[in-house]
C-alpha cells in the first residue's frame, strides 16, 4: 500500500487567511470597514489608464515592468533597477522566504505583525519566530534578542496592520544595524503614503546591504482589485527575487494603471490629508464614548474594549446596522475592533453606533 500525498511539512499548520467581510446578509448598502481601503476609490487619471487597456487584452505584458519601475522611480527618487514588482506586496513577501529562508531557517516578526509574515515563512519550510510588542508597538530589543544563528529574515510593518502604531527610522537602522550578517530586514511599508515627509524605509534599503521595503498601491491608490505591489533593496536581492517571479506576473492594466496612478501624486497628498482629518475625528470620537485607541498613523484606528466578548458583541450590533469592521483575534488581539477610516458619513456612523452600543451595555 503506497504511502498517502502530503504536503511539505509547514504547510497544513497554516491557517487560511480570511480578508475583511464585504456582505452583510439581508442587508444591502451595507458600509464596508474592514480592509483599510481608500473610500474614496482610484483617481481620475489610474482610471482613465485602466479604461484604454481593454484594446490590449489580446497581447501579452511587459516581462521588464520597465514604465512602471521607472515612473516608481521618477516619483520616489529611486533606482529603477533596484525596484521589483509584484501581486500586491504579498507577493514579493513570499519571492523572499522562497529565496532567501527554507527548513532549519527561522523568520522573526513582531506579535501583532501582518499575517502574510508567518504564511509565507511556514509556506517556504521556515520557522516563523513571534516577537511580543510594548504596549501594541514594535520593541526593537526585544527583536534583536529574538535573533540567533538561525535567523534569515525579520519583518517589520511600519506602520504596523492592525495597530496602527509605528517606530522612528533611526530605530529601524538600529535593528538594521543590529540583526545577525547572515539575516535581512524587511520593512512592510504599505501604509507609508500617510505618513507625511516618511519615506518607508527607502533611504535604509539604499544604503544598507541587508534592508529590503516594500509597498502597494492597495492602499491610498486605491487599487486593491488590482493587486500591485513593489519592492526595493540592493542590486543583488532584486536580481535573485527576478530569478523566481513568474515572467507575466503583472497583466497590462495593473501595470498602465499603476503607472497613472503613481505620477498623480496630488491624489496622493488630498487622500492622506482627507484620511488624517477624519482620523483624528474618529479616534476622539471613540475614546470620548469610552472605547481607547493607540495613535494610528495608518488609515484604520484599532478600538480596544475591555475583552473578547465585548469586542465581539459591538461587532455583531455594528453589522445589524450594515457597518462591517474587522476582529483581530487572528492577529493576537481578540478584545479589538480595527476600524478603517471611510469617509465622513462612514466615520460619523460608525462612531454613533459605538457609542450606542456602549451605552446599551452600560445600562
Amino acid at each position: 500500500m503506497t504511502d498517502p500525498i502530503r504536503p511539505q511539512p509547514g504547510i497544513l499548520d497554516i491557517a487560511l487567511y480570511e480578508g475583511g467581510a464585504s456582505h452583510v446578509a439581508g442587508i444591502s448598502d451595507a458600509i464596508k470597514l474592514s480592509s483599510n481601503e481608500n473610500p474614496h476609490g482610484a483617481s481620475d487619471r489610474a482610471k482613465e489608464a485602466f479604461s484604454r487597456t481593454v484594446h490590449k487584452l489580446h497581447r501579452y505584458p511587459s516581462t521588464d515592468h520597465a514604465a512602471l519601475r521607472q515612473a516608481i522611480g521618477d516619483v520616489h527618487g529611486l533606482d529603477p533597477a533596484r525596484i521589483i514588482c509584484g501581486v500586491g506586496s504579498d507577493e514579493i513577501i513570499r519571492m523572499i522566504v522562497n529565496a532567501y529562508a527554507g527548513p532549519k531557517d527561522e523568520v522573526v516578526h513582531s506579535e501583532h505583525g501582518f499575517l502574510m509574515y508567518r504564511i509565507a515563512a511556514l509556506g517556504a519550510g521556515a520557522t516563523p519566530v513571534s516577537v511580543p510588542e510594548r504596549e501594541r508597538t514594535l520593541d526593537v530589543d526585544a527583536i534583536l534578542k529574538a535573533c540567533g544563528k538561525k535567523t534569515k529574515l525579520v519583518f517589520i510593518a511600519n506602520p504596523n496592520n492592525p495597530t496602527g502604531t509605528m517606530v522612528g527610522l533611526a530605530e529601524l537602522e538600529r535593528l538594521a544595524m543590529g540583526i545577525p550578517k547572515q539575516a535581512m530586514l524587511i520593512i512592510d511599508s504599505a501604509y507609508a503614503e500617510y505618513v507625511e515627509g516618511y519615506d518607508g524605509g527607502a533611504d535604509l534599503a539604499s544604503r544598507l546591504p541587508n534592508v529590503m521595503m516594500t509597498r502597494t498601491f492597495s492602499k491610498i491608490y486605491g487599487l486593491g482589485g488590482l493587486r500591485i505591489g513593489w519592492g526595493y533593496g540592493p542590486k543583488d536581492i532584486i536580481d535573485v527575487l527576478n530569478r523566481i517571479r513568474d515572467p507575466f506576473n503583472l497583466s497590462t492594466s495593473q501595470l498602465e494603471t499603476a503607472e497613472a496612478a503613481v505620477r498623480d501624486q496630488d491624489w496622493v497628498v488630498q487622500s492622506r490629508s482627507e484620511n488624517a482629518r477624519l482620523r483624528h475625528w474618529l479616534s476622539e470620537a471613540l475614546a470620548e464614548r469610552g472605547v481607547p485607541n493607540d495613535t494610528s498613523m495608518a488609515n484604520f484606528v484599532l478600538a480596544r474594549f475591555g475583552s473578547e466578548a465585548e469586542a465581539e458583541a459591538c461587532d455583531e450590533f455594528l453589522k445589524k446596522d450594515g457597518l462591517i469592521v474587522r476582529r483581530v483575534a487572528s492577529y493576537g488581539l481578540p478584545h479589538c475592533l480595527r476600524i478603517t477610516v471611510g469617509d465622513e458619513p462612514s466615520c460619523r456612523r460608525v462612531a454613533h453606533m459605538i457609542g450606542l452600543f456602549k451605552a446599551g451595555a452600560s445600562a
